[in-house]
């Protein structure tokens, strides 16, 4: 029997995005005077369409399965389009440092998430005390 519903393994995983996300973004910022460093971003919209599509062309094979977010994997991209220095790094630290706060907010509410709902279980198997 499995006490945990499937949301926990969706929101353990997006937890894991964004601990990947705030060590990309932590690179970026710590090479800014790198010379010839590219700024990385984590891609996981990407792996997120091709689980869906896949999915979709599975068709009715998996309509008893739910969609689950369990083993995809982020991808880590590149930035070689631009070079905001001489030296030929393109690391924005406006961006790395805006990136760093808006995936700060998202860790927090998935952890506040997290925490409700096994607040939800506790009281359950406390009997409501």
């Amino acid at each position: 029997m499995n006490i945990f519903p499937q949301s926990f393994q969706s929101l353990e995983q997006a937890l894991s995005v964004s601990a990947l996300k705030q060590k990309v973004h932590a690179a970026n910022i710590a090479n800014v005077d790198t010379p010839n460093y590219k700024s990385k971003q984590v891609d996981f919209q990407a792996a997120l369409n091709n689980a869906a599509a896949n999915q979709k062309m599975m068709g009715n094979r998996m309509n008893n399965q739910p969609f689950g977010l369990a083993g995809m994997q982020p991808i880590i991209k590149e930035n070689n389009g631009t070079a905001f220095n001489p030296n030929g790094n393109n690391v924005d630290m406006d961006y790395e440092m805006a990136e760093l706060a808006k995936n700060q907010l998202h860790y927090n509410a998935l952890t506040e998430r997290i925490s409700g709902k096994l607040s939800t279980l506790s009281t359950v198997i406390n009997g409501g005390r």
